[in-house]
């Protein structure tokens, strides 16, 4: 089995006309997709492929949904803890960021989640009535005083 980085994706997935290198570059990641017999992305990878795709080549969450769903379905590919990033996907169709949507994705077997960031993240959770709950810091030594 081979492990692919984040611009092997890219390549794969994402044309580039204005880079020549990444031209150069696309038709042997296209041969090795087909002549690979296993293949495997690390969730990292992936969470750092969303931040590619919305950042540089400005993809929207749907898009960036139906790209990783095709990486699922390949016969060839074993995405790192695939049912979490299944779910994420779904979550991030939602409206939540994709790394937060993963975090709580793999941190379903909590009782918590501890954050910051009560504006989006744990209201969306909230709002979604998703267990485990999103609290920050405050809310959760508040509960358990």
């Amino acid at each position: 089995m081979i492990a692919l980085d984040t611009n092997v994706l890219a390549r794969f997935y994402c044309e580039d006309p204005n880079d020549p290198e990444a031209d150069r570059q696309r038709p042997s990641v296209l041969r090795l997709f087909h002549e690979a017999e296993a293949m495997f992305v690390p969730i990292t990878v992936v969470v750092e492929f969303e931040w590619i795709m919305r950042g540089f080549y400005e993809r929207d969450r749907q898009d960036f949904a139906r790209v990783i769903r095709h990486l699922l379905g390949l016969s060839n590919v074993t995405v790192e803890d695939w049912q979490a990033i299944n779910d994420a996907l779904t979550l991030h169709l939602e409206g939540l960021d994709f790394a937060d949507s993963l975090h709580w994705a793999r941190s379903r077997h909590c009782e918590q989640m501890i954050s910051f960031d009560d504006r989006g993240f744990a209201r969306k959770i909230k709002r979604l009535n998703l267990e485990p709950a999103v609290l920050n810091p405050r809310e959760f030594l508040e509960g358990n005083a």
